[in-house]
């Protein structure tokens, strides 16, 4: 149970969060390169005609059938989930949360103490939930970095709780 985190408060469904399953969530990314590549903004619908065309264009060059460099892509994702350091927005959760208009702060409850921010700043939060492959068992089971990444050397540990207010 010290692996589970709630979001609680002016909320209109309180949430239970499980950082070990975040592994399997695509929404997952690469923590080390995530602050490099926020500023490039995401367009799902780019994304999505880019792999069809990279699908396409391999199909055309090698066939339909699956080349052996499949098995070795499958094996570095394999590889990656492994020994990769992996972080996930907090936003999301917030808004399946749903917040009441007159919350203002966003308490972040520690094991030694509490960490106050306004909501619009909890919104870009980056939750931090493995590194080298492990999930974060001594000083978490998270950490909390800002948007900006001002604090990516010295995060919040000892995560307990969400407390909206």
């Amino acid at each position: 149970m010290d692996n589970i985190i709630l979001i609680i408060g002016k909320v209109k469904f309180p949430i239970t969060l499980d950082p070990s399953v975040w592994i399997f969530d695509d929404r997952k990314q690469d923590l080390h390169s995530y602050f490099h590549t926020k500023d490039e903004k995401n367009n799902p619908l780019e994304e999505y005609t880019k792999s069809i065309s990279k699908h396409w264009d391999r199909e055309i060059v090698e066939g339909a059938v699956f080349p052996p460099t499949l098995k070795s892509e499958k094996k570095f994702l394999k590889e990656k989930l492994l020994t990769g350091t992996f972080c996930i927005g907090f936003e999301p959760f917030l808004k399946n949360a749903e917040i009441q208009e007159d919350a203002e702060y966003l308490v972040i409850e520690t094991r030694d103490s509490e960490v106050k921010i306004p909501i619009a700043e909890a919104n870009e939060l980056v939750l931090g939930f493995s590194k080298d492959g492990k999930p974060l068992t001594e000083d978490g089971p998270i950490h909390i970095y800002f948007g900006d990444g001002s604090n990516f050397e010295d995060p919040i540990k000892f995560v307990k709780a969400f407390r909206v207010e």
